[in-house]
């Protein structure tokens, strides 16, 4: 049985809105203008009409028909805001910023590859219980990174960031070598000079490219690699000189080994783009736009060339800025924020944390180096995580106070432990609690903002200069 539904009147009825229909109909309001609002009288008969025995047909829309129906567009609506949240921008950059990192990964491994096996490598070359000798072996590794910051501003205004980074791999490299080939003490500290040259100009681009080829939303992300390759290479290192507690001579393997990374990183920044700024400010202009989409996107393509363009404008005054000019304005600004920074990274004391942890483990009866470094590593790479997390979504400005006022805290943890009026066992606790919380803040923020917030606050022209600075001002200062 067929049935239907007439409602009556057929049409409806148009009248001029009323003040009156305006309040109790505020949704029809059309300011400045007169407004009609639709009027339908109330059926005053439906007229059934059988055309046949049949039991009628549901209705056509009924509540149990438009479940379903509600929840399939709920579950539509979610899986397209779940898809939004997917923000996948930073994936091209990727690639090229991890390859990049490779040089943090050696910086890392080269300062805890003289941790365990320095007392094999004097025995073996002539001069043990020679503190003198022992401290300037590690040392002048130092000392090269510091000729290294220098140096790398020339360079890189010259040649572009993937011909330095593959400039800057060489002394890595040799200088790994012969410290595994060393038969004496004057082959060994020349190995060290030169691994310290080579960090030393790679740390400076590291954070340099990444600003430069980074997305804006996703740089200070991006750039907490940097700390992260960092953080792994001295895991890596720590763990790779456990045989040599049992080995006089795996030293020359762990030498050995260092090489590999410097080959990757050789061989991969030939296949990773190079800085759209510098490619634009030698005339490269195709190439900056191909990169640019490439990495950003084509839609990025036209904004950002404007925006290298003007920021090049600014800054052409500036093409031929002297070391000397750094301490004048505009520039003196940058300079005093990133070498104060540089300052007080390291007098905060993260260097005597690291050195000394080995002690505060050994008080609480944990006498395994390897077991406390993993504690230290792994300790300092979640807290690299976090700021990975954070960088971009809490700022620069907020992670660098949060991780100053969380490693005072640790330190008053650490001399209430020692002082304080705790049994022997809350006091070791205590100072556990207190170091690994120290090592986590630095992580977080002190750490990577650092070298990030430097090349964000430097003009185009100038930026290069003003990293080989700050970072000369970490080498020497906050490692002597």
């Amino acid at each position: 049985m067929h049935s239907a539904a007439v409602l009556w009147p057929p049409h409806p009825r148009i009248t001029p809105l009323k003040p009156r229909s305006r309040l109790l109909n505020p949704l029809l309001l059309c300011r400045g203008k007169p407004s009609l609002v639709l009027q339908f009288r109330p059926p005053l008969k439906i007229l059934l009409l059988a055309a046949s025995s049949k039991s009628p047909s549901p209705p056509v829309s009924s509540d149990s028909d438009q479940q379903p129906q509600r929840a399939d567009a709920e579950i539509s609506s979610d899986v397209q805001k779940e898809n939004q949240s997917l923000d996948l921008g930073w994936l091209p950059a990727f690639p090229h910023v991890l390859t990049a990192s490779m040089a943090n990964f050696l910086f890392g491994y080269h300062i805890g590859v003289m941790n365990g096996p320095i007392e094999a490598i004097a025995h073996e070359l002539g001069f043990e219980g020679n503190s003198f000798l022992e401290g300037l072996v590690v040392s002048i590794f130092i000392a090269g990174a510091f000729i290294g910051s220098l140096s790398i501003a020339s360079l890189v205004d010259k040649f572009g960031s993937r011909r330095t980074f593959q400039l800057g791999t060489m002394p890595l490299i040799l200088g790994a070598l012969l410290s595994a080939q060393a038969h004496n003490l004057v082959e060994m500290l020349w190995g060290r000079f030169l691994v310290g040259l080579g960090i030393g100009a790679n740390t400076v681009l590291v954070p340099l490219y990444i600003s430069e080829v980074s997305p804006t939303k996703y740089r200070g992300s991006l750039g907490t690699l940097c700390q992260i390759g960092t953080c792994l290479g001295i895991i890596a290192s720590l763990a790779l000189g456990i045989p040599s507690e049992s080995d006089s001579h795996w030293w020359r393997t762990m030498f050995y080994i260092a090489c590999t990374p410097g080959f990757i990183l050789a061989f991969g920044m030939q296949f990773a783009v190079e800085s759209p700024r510098w490619l634009y400010n030698v005339g490269r202009v195709d190439e900056a736009k191909k990169v640019i989409g490439t990495i950003w996107g084509e839609s990025e393509v036209e904004k950002s060339i404007v925006e290298i363009q003007n920021v090049i404008k600014d800054d052409v005054n500036s093409q031929k800025t002297s070391w000397l000019e750094l301490f004048k304005e505009p520039h003196k600004k940058v300079v005093f924020i990133g070498g104060s920074l540089f300052i007080l990274q390291q007098f905060a004391g993260i260097n005597g944390v690291l050195y000394f942890s080995s002690l505060t483990f050994q008080d609480v009866g944990i006498t395994s180096s390897a077991l406390t470094s993993l504690y230290v590593g792994l300790t300092n790479l979640t807290g690299a995580l976090s700021a990975l997390a954070l960088m971009d979504k809490q700022g620069r400005r907020r992670l660098l106070i949060g991780s100053y006022l969380g490693m005072a805290l640790s330190m008053f943890l650490i001399v209430y432990a020692i002082s304080g009026p705790l049994d022997e066992e809350s006091s070791h606790m205590l100072s556990i609690l207190g170091t690994l919380l120290y090592i986590f803040t630095f992580a977080l923020g002190a750490g990577p903002v650092t070298g990030i917030i430097i090349p964000e606050l430097s003009s185009a022209q100038t930026r290069s200069k003003v990293m080989g600075f700050s970072f000369s001002i970490h080498w020497n200062v906050g490692n002597y």
